[in-house]
């Protein structure tokens, strides 16, 4: 990988971090149930948001492997060993996001239903699940060819 191709990764990468991280801290102020809510009942009296904060912790670790990968590549022209390791954090990450989606889901299923929509929550939860899903099997993929590809070039001995 070009140099120059990597910093402009690199570039889109910390812009949707900072994107990601500005949506974490504007939207639950704009909700609908925490429209006309204090900082402390926005922020603490909801279990939902909780569960998307440390989801987003798992986020932010991918988003930095993935950063870092880059760098890797745009260093050395290719993907190296430590490669391996980072796509194995970003897949672990991508998977956590699942389980904490799915956390999110049974809270919205069994305790909010039927006192609120949960249609809206529902639904972004699926997208983000088959995001990450999507991702974890992309990441797969790549390990299982980085693999393949450095078993190729040892020698036998």
């Amino acid at each position: 990988m070009k140099r120059s191709t990597a910093t402009i990764l690199q570039t889109a990468i910390v812009t949707a971090g900072i994107a990601i991280f500005i949506f974490l801290l504007w939207e639950p102020t704009v909700e609908g149930r925490n429209a006309h809510a204090t900082l402390f009942e926005t922020y603490f009296n909801d279990p939902l948001l909780a569960c998307a904060y440390l989801a987003a912790i798992a986020l932010f670790v991918a988003l930095y492997q993935l950063f870092k990968l880059l760098g890797d590549a745009g260093q050395t022209g290719a993907l190296t060993h430590h490669a391996l390791h980072r796509l194995r954090t970003i897949r672990w990450c991508a998977l956590i996001i699942i389980a904490f989606v799915l956390i999110g889901e049974a809270y919205l299923f069994f305790v909010v239903r039927g006192t609120d929509d949960i249609a809206g929550g529902v639904g972004m939860g699926i997208v983000v699940a088959l995001a990450s899903a999507i991702t974890a099997a992309a990441i797969a993929m790549s390990e299982r060819r980085l693999l393949l590809h450095s078993n190729r070039e040892r020698p036998e001995g």
